[in-house]
């Protein structure tokens, strides 16, 4: 399995015409994109690699979804929650963790952003098989290439397959501390697989640290964003992508857990508008209605 991973796809062969990233990989990569063409400096978090990777038509910024007045506080939010994630990452880092594991990575790009901190760690990105296709072909056509200390892992989750054994047959080495990062997941996810996944990292090892993300039910939405909110939720069930499952921070506390974790935290997202964006001018925030469970173990 790790030869795997070094090997780079023969260009000569045509692209299987069912590899393609998710809309909503492309749209969380081009928001993050937008946040530095559009908002003015200083930028919370700085990506354009996913952009080069998604290689949109020259009329993209047109698309509904990136109206930059609309969307602005979907964009600040998932720049927000992308820059609370390196940061807690680069701390550990310099602890020692040197395994980091992404599931429902999309198309993240930290490996790529980041060459120093990345040279540190052993970076594990989980998604669908057609996600994992795509990317690893664009990474090679951009020349970023796939190094060793990066492993994209395919895990085909509608057949069933257990994610925990491809990370392991991957290389990932559950005795040692890691990251796991899982953002933008738990709403397409049944509250059963959201319970099994925390059950299934519940044992990582001493020192690990896991940050999930997960949508708040529309009543704990601020009465400003409520709308915008539900305006999503049609248009993400039009998009294959439907969302499933909303959580109080006491239903997500509580999965955690019961799950057999301790050292558990809720942080709401309105803690990261006052970390990243209490100084701006331009009046950019992050939209409520997402915030995130923090675990150490």
């Amino acid at each position: 399995m790790a030869e795997e991973h070094n090997e780079a796809p023969d260009r000569t062969e045509a692209p299987d015409r069912t590899e393609a990233p998710d809309s909503t990989a492309v749209r969380v990569a081009l928001w993050r994109a937008m946040h530095v063409r559009v908002d003015p400096p200083p930028h919370v978090f700085e990506d354009e690699i996913g952009l080069r990777l998604v290689a949109p038509d020259d009329g993209w910024r047109q698309r509904p979804d990136m109206d930059p007045r609309t969307t602005a506080g979907f964009r600040a939010a998932i720049v927000a929650r992308a820059r609370f994630v390196e940061d807690l990452l680069g701390r550990r880092v310099d602890h020692g963790v040197t395994q980091y594991v992404v599931l429902g990575a999309g198309l993240d790009t930290f490996a790529q952003r980041s060459p120093e901190t990345a040279a540190r760690l052993r970076i594990f990105e989980i998604d669908q098989p057609g996600t994992q296709a795509w990317k690893r072909r664009r990474l090679v056509e951009l020349g970023y290439g796939i190094p060793d200390r990066l492993r994209l892992v395919p895990v085909d989750f509608e057949a069933g397959a257990d994610w925990w054994e491809r990370l392991i047959d991957a290389g990932f080495r559950p005795e040692l501390p890691a990251v796991v990062v899982c953002a933008g997941v738990t709403q397409y996810l049944s509250g059963d697989a959201t319970a099994a996944t925390l059950r299934r990292l519940a044992g990582l090892a001493p020192g690990s640290t896991l940050v999930m993300t997960f949508l708040l039910p529309a009543e704990l939405v601020d009465d400003a964003d409520r709308p915008a909110l539900e305006a999503t939720k049609p248009q993400a069930r039009a998009a294959g992508t439907p969302f499933i499952s909303f959580y109080t921070p006491r239903e997500m506390l509580s999965l955690a857990r019961d799950a057999g974790f301790e050292d558990v935290r809720h942080i709401p997202g309105t803690a990261l508008a006052d970390r990243y964006f209490a100084d701006r001018t331009d009046g950019l925030r992050p939209s409520s209605g997402e915030d995130l469970l923090v675990v150490t173990v």
